[in-house]
This record gives C-alpha cells, structure tokens and sequence, in this order.
C-alpha cells in the first residue's frame, strides 16, 4: 500500500499543504497512520477523496456539505454489492434494448401525433434512467 506525507499528497494532488492540514482538522480526510517520527502518513485512496472534495468545491459545495456526502459515501454498501448491483443494471439495460429492437417496427408504423405523444412519456422516465446511471458512474460511492 502506498503512504504519502503530507508534502508527497499535497503535489500529488496539486493542492496546499496547508490545505491537507485543514481538511484533516475538518474532518474530510485522515491519515492512514503514523511514522516512527510521527509523520502523518495519508492511504492512495485519501488521494482520490482529494479529487472528489475539489470536483465537488468545483461545483459550489460547500465544505460541509461535502463533509455530509463524503460521509454517506464511506457508510454506503461494500464495493462487491455495487458492483453486483451494476451488473444487475447492466444485464437489466440489455434486456431494455432487445424489446425496444422488438418495439421498433411498431413504432416506424406510427402515425406522428401517436409517435410525439409516445416520445413524450418516455422522455421524462429515460432522462431520469440516464442521469442516475450518470451520477454513480461519476460520484458513486467507491472511496
């Protein structure tokens, strides 16, 4: 497993020292453990929490309110259960696209108003999939 000392974390992550040491007082991140000289020695993974907190302040969050989310990312399912729970969604997205391939040649025999009004319930319901799909494949829970 690969530590990092504060200086080491801090270039790695192209922030402040400084600001390594406030996010520890905050309660953001914690050292793994420490030297025999009593070093505060950071895990790999507390660089990728790095990332997300700046990803988040990038996106106007608040340090709270990413103390709060990063909180209920380290409290949410093991990474095993995610992972099946992705395959679960992917197995479930194939399905989806084997009917819609199905549903097509009704579809191309809709009539336009009856085709609007079909695309206009599915929309909603699609973007909504999509946009879920999005946010864990970009901020879920893997810390």
């Amino acid at each position: 497993m690969t530590l990092y000392r504060i200086g080491e974390l801090a270039k790695a992550a192209g922030i402040s020292e400084r600001t390594i040491d406030y996010y520890t007082k905050l309660g953001l991140i914690a050292p793994e453990k420490r030297s025999m000289k009593n070093y505060r020695l950071y895990s790999h993974e507390t660089l990728t929490v790095l990332e997300r907190i700046n990803d988040l302040k990038q996106e106007k969050y608040s340090l709270e309110e990413i103390k709060d989310m990063l909180s209920k990312w380290s409290s949410a399912a093991p990474e095993a259960d995610v992972s099946d729970k992705l395959v679960e969604l992917e197995l479930h997205m194939q399905r989806l696209e084997r009917e819609v391939k199905a549903l097509e040649p009704v579809i191309s025999g809709l009539k336009p108003g009856q085709a609007r009004r079909a695309l206009a319930a599915l929309i909603p319901q699609g973007v909504a999939c999509m946009e879920a799909i999005r946010v864990l494949l970009t901020q879920g829970p893997t810390m």
